[in-house]
């Protein structure tokens, strides 16, 4: 089984480094370009099923990815939807890294062991969509090939635990608008082939 990771395109709160969280922002007109490039990168891949977290940004990658494969239905998964930020949902980072030096400390330094005010843990994240993967490849037979559209705190959460590395060591990884994942299951096996591969976005700009 095949399954591509995708995270988001761009919103204007991605552009303006604004922490998104829950807050249910569409793409801009950036994130849409990347997005069918993105699309155009994945056109030939033999998809049965799309899975995308249920916030509009996600949901709208989902839907320019399915132009391409119009029979594949879409599915919307709340084990998906981004890390719930709490208190600081909507938030500057830099007003953020101003205003809560302590956390911001913690986060940098031991980030597993920080619950946002109001929100979630990686630990909280990586759990949720942990078991919403193993959930959706068991409905699939081995030789299917499925999409997930999903963020970068549940992309990330679920590569390390794939990779077996620790969540604070989480940002070894990356996740960027319009990057793509190929995850594989071999029986009851994940195995990750590759990670935020984003060369499509560079052939868009030749």
């Amino acid at each position: 089984m095949r399954i591509y990771l995708v995270r988001h395109g761009e919103t204007e709160w991605n552009r303006v480094r604004r922490f998104q969280g829950r807050s249910d922002l569409p793409l801009n007109k950036e994130g849409r370009k990347q997005v069918r490039a993105l699309a155009l990168a994945l056109k030939n891949k033999p998809l049965i099923a799309i899975y995308t977290s249920p916030l509009i940004r996600a949901l709208e990658t989902a839907r320019l990815i399915k132009v391409y494969h119009p029979s594949v239905p879409i599915f919307e998964e709340k084990g998906l939807i981004e890390m719930h930020l709490g208190e600081f949902d909507g938030m500057k980072v830099q007003d953020w890294a101003e205003q809560y030096p302590d956390i911001r400390k913690v986060w940098n330094e031991n980030p597993a062991s920080v619950k946002m005010p109001g929100g979630e843990s990686l630990k909280e994240v990586q759990d949720r969509a942990k078991k919403t993967l193993e959930r959706i490849t068991r409905i699939h037979s081995p030789n299917d090939t499925i999409l997930i559209s999903s963020h970068n705190f549940v992309n990330l959460t679920i590569l390390c635990d794939l990779l077996k590395i620790p969540l604070n060591r989480f940002r070894e990884l990356h996740q960027k608008n319009a990057a793509f994942n190929v995850i594989c299951k071999k029986e009851d096996r994940f195995y990750v082939e590759l990670v935020n591969e984003r060369s499509h976005l560079e052939k868009q700009k030749e």
